[in-house]
């Protein structure tokens, strides 16, 4: 039995965040005079500016770590007169983990970064507890929707996850979808052709019992399911008719009749011998080495298991994340948008300039085809002095594009508590799937206690 840990957790710093009434005010960057109409003025050329950029791809050694700092040697070659310093979240060594508690923590000292990734699921917390700038009112709505459009235009769907109340407070920057992967190896050993359908749940389920038959080993595993999954598992709920907040974002629904759907849909794998308990670490670990076949994931680990597969001689494919009879698949995205945090206005426009610079056409060109990520303009994939030649050798990149088209956010809860709720809800599911608790009541109790964090 798999001991309960947090495995690739985003958010595990929960003590850190139960620091309330978050500090908001200067940084302590010396002022400078804002423009007429309120905006931060353009740079003189001479002007010199020095900024921090805070992004959690930098706990990364590897690809992650050297095209990030590849990209701000570019920017800095550009623009001479902006120097960044570019620094992992303070405190914390895990990618993706205390994004928003080290900014939090920063803030408190009076020394933030002027610019810092976040993870979408920290959206509320950022702009309402920590004073994340609108950057329609750092540089006008009208720059912000040019540079959102320009030759290659963000995917519709990806162009508004950062937005608040009408207005872009986070520059959406890298995210993935839930992808399911599979091992057309072992499904040819066990009969079953190299692209079978799998494209609803009951399809899943039908080829995972044929494989666990013919392996003797659970053949699948959901990402959804376990700590650190909670982005994909909100999918999972929308897919069953679900959610994770009523649309006034007053009330936890993840007990909902349909939400529970999803989680007992999980449970009776689990019963039935072909889900496997393991963590978000286990799980990628065992479908490397073939272990299990089957495996619904974040698409960002796509260039980790094509290296796995073509060393250990095994075919990799994808397909879209499975949707539940009768129903589309609502895929939700994980990931991180750019926010200003910087109080001067020469740092402002000078963290602008940055953020559209790492989410130009020429940093997906090197974010996507060196670190895998989707590329949010995804019209890249089409342009051959960009990724079409990328795109065009990596043809499991096609339903992760498609699904885009039905994304819905990952949804970010309102208050202080954030990171509980998501604790609450992550161990519901695993008890409810994995540890023999009551489906119902046990989502039901997490609920409330949900419900009483609520901010």
């Amino acid at each position: 039995m798999r001991r309960r840990t947090t495995g690739l957790a985003l958010l595990s710093l929960a003590a850190a965040l139960t620091v309330a009434g978050c500090a908001t005010g200067a940084t302590g960057a010396t002022a400078s005079s804002s423009s007429a109409d309120g905006l931060a003025p353009e740079l003189d050329p001479n002007q010199k500016v020095d900024i921090v950029f805070e992004s959690y791809n930098l706990t990364q050694a590897g690809p992650w770590t050297d095209t990030v700092t590849g990209l701000i040697a570019d920017f800095e070659a550009e623009h001479p007169n902006i120097s960044v310093k570019a620094q992992p979240p303070q405190g914390t060594s895990t990618a993706g983990s205390g994004t928003a508690s080290s900014v939090q923590t920063q803030l408190l000292a009076g020394n933030p970064p002027d610019v810092a990734q976040l993870t979408f699921d920290t959206l509320d917390f950022a702009v309402n507890q920590l004073g994340a700038h609108s950057l329609d009112s750092l540089v006008g709505t009208d720059t912000v929707q040019e540079h959102l459009a320009g030759a290659h235009p963000y995917h519709p769907r990806a162009a508004t996850l950062g937005d608040w109340e009408g207005q872009t407070y986070g520059m959406p920057y890298v995210f993935s979808t839930p992808v399911l992967f599979y091992n057309a190896s072992v499904f040819q050993k066990a009969g079953l052709p190299a692209d079978t359908d799998l494209s609803t749940w009951p399809k899943v389920a039908d080829a995972a019992k044929k494989i666990t038959a013919s392996t003797g080993k659970p053949a699948l595993t959901v990402s959804c399911a376990v700590k650190g999954g909670n982005w994909c598992m909100q999918g999972l709920f929308r897919s069953a008719g679900g959610n994770v907040l009523s649309d006034d974002r007053d009330s936890v629904e993840f007990a909902s009749d349909d939400s529970l759907a999803a989680v007992q849909m999980l449970r009776d794998l689990y019963d039935q011998g072909v889900l496997a308990n393991q963590d978000s670490a286990g799980q990628m670990e065992s479908f490397m080495k073939g272990d299990t076949a089957i495996q619904l994931q974040s698409s960002a680990i796509q260039g980790m298991l094509l290296g796995a597969s073509k060393a250990a001689g095994w075919e990799l494919k994808a397909a879209a994340m499975p949707a539940f009879d009768g129903r589309e698949a609502v895929p939700t995205n994980s990931g991180s948008a750019l926010f200003v945090f910087a109080q001067d206005p020469a740092k402002q426009r000078a963290a602008w300039e940055l953020i559209t610079f790492m989410t130009s056409d020429h940093a997906y060109t090197e974010i996507s085809s060196k670190i895998g990520y989707l590329p949010l303009r995804t019209s890249l994939t089409t342009d051959p002095a960009a990724l079409k030649s990328w795109a065009d050798g990596n043809p499991l990149l096609a339903p992760n594009l498609k699904q885009l088209d039905r994304l819905e956010p990952w949804q970010s809860y309102p208050g202080n508590s954030y990171v509980q709720i998501d604790d609450i809800l992550a161990t519901a599911v695993e008890e409810s799937v994995f540890y023999g608790k009551d489906p119902a009541t046990t989502m039901a109790a997490a609920q409330k206690r949900a419900q009483d964090l609520i901010g």
